[in-house]
């Protein structure tokens, strides 16, 4: 039971996440630089810090526990920044791909070297046990056949306005291999939290500092973009900052909610510690299978013929597979 309600947390995170780009596309009169910039001061940085305060026992603060172990905090932040690359090209990955296709192969590769780099870079090899490897290699298995689905209906890109396949796969493999960057600052993160401090939220310091370095990259490039397309005015459109501001917040709770709930599910999967090692994975493996959730509500894959739908299901049915494979093989 404990297993399953680990699961299920992580599962309504990824559902949360896969469901952050909706808000956006209700965002009026903003360029793409300002709009992300002010969705992402609530995703990675407010929504982080209220996170990380519940991580935080009476009598303490968080500058104490990144003070004790100024290596861990720098290299937990360095590889926010180097994933701040991976969330800029990830957004290009989804205007060339739509959002099925762009997260399914970025999340993949993400999912992929996050799983097996992480415990390589931080010092613990021995937690790449074979269960981990093959879940790895069924959950890019699964990444595979979406992408043969995602193949096959290129000749539809109509309805995602710019798609553009052979671009968008060079995006979104850049952006999947430094997104990984995010799990592997959570590796250097992992011992900091107070020891009063409950498992379920053991992780949320370390995510905070990922996401401090994250905001870092994307900010610099944003406010370039904006002095570049001359689109710091659209900071002064006081008529749409109710509406945008609104989406905004509400993009970043979604986008958060993923990092907030695999925390969760980590402290119910004590007990299991092959899923706690996969449990990278399983998140990015479920923010795709909800990823095409949304690409079907939003018809990017309208007019696929059924074989190609076929393809999809049955990828997404094998995603869903790894998600608790390792601990069958264990």
């Amino acid at each position: 039971m404990q297993i399953f309600i680990g699961l299920l947390v992580i599962a309504i995170g990824a559902f949360c996440q896969s469901s952050s780009y909706v808000p956006i596309k209700r965002i009026k009169k903003w360029s793409w630089e300002s709009y992300w910039i002010v969705q992402g001061i609530f995703a990675w940085l407010i929504f982080p810090l209220l996170g990380a305060l519940l991580a935080v026992p009476s009598g303490h603060c968080l500058t104490e526990l990144y003070t004790a172990d100024p290596k861990a905090t720098w290299l937990t932040m360095l590889f926010g920044v180097l994933w701040g690359v991976g969330g800029l090209t990830f957004g290009l990955s989804m205007r060339y791909l739509g959002v099925s296709l762009g997260q399914s192969i970025a999340l993949g590769t993400c999912a992929g070297l996050g799983t097996v780099l992480t415990p390589l870079f931080t010092g613990h090899p021995e937690e790449l046990t074979w269960p981990v490897i093959v879940g790895v290699v069924v959950t890019l298995l699964g990444i595979a056949i979406i992408g043969i689905a995602g193949s096959r209906k290129e000749s539809g890109g109509e309805t995602v306005k710019e798609f553009n396949f052979t671009k968008g796969i060079i995006v979104a493999l850049l952006a999947g291999f430094m997104s990984a960057c995010f799990g592997i600052g959570l590796g250097f993160g992992r011992d900091l939290f107070f020891p009063e401090t409950k498992e379920i939220f053991h992780s949320l310091p370390a995510t905070l500092l990922v996401t401090i370095g994250g905001f870092v990259t994307n900010a610099v490039y944003c406010f370039y973009q904006n002095s570049k397309n001359k689109t710091w005015s659209d900071y002064k459109k006081v008529g749409v900052w109710g509406n945008n501001l609104l989406f905004c917040v509400l993009a970043g709770l979604l986008w958060y909610s993923q990092f907030f709930g695999l925390s969760l599910g980590k402290g119910f999967l004590v007990g299991a510690p092959v899923l706690i090692a996969f449990s990278w994975c399983i998140l990015q493996s479920l923010n795709v299978v909800f990823s095409n959730v949304w690409g079907i509500i939003l018809k990017e894959w309208k007019g696929a013929s059924k074989k190609t739908i076929a393809i999809l299901v049955l990828g997404l049915a094998v995603l869903i597979i790894s998600s608790f494979l390792p601990q069958l093989l264990k």
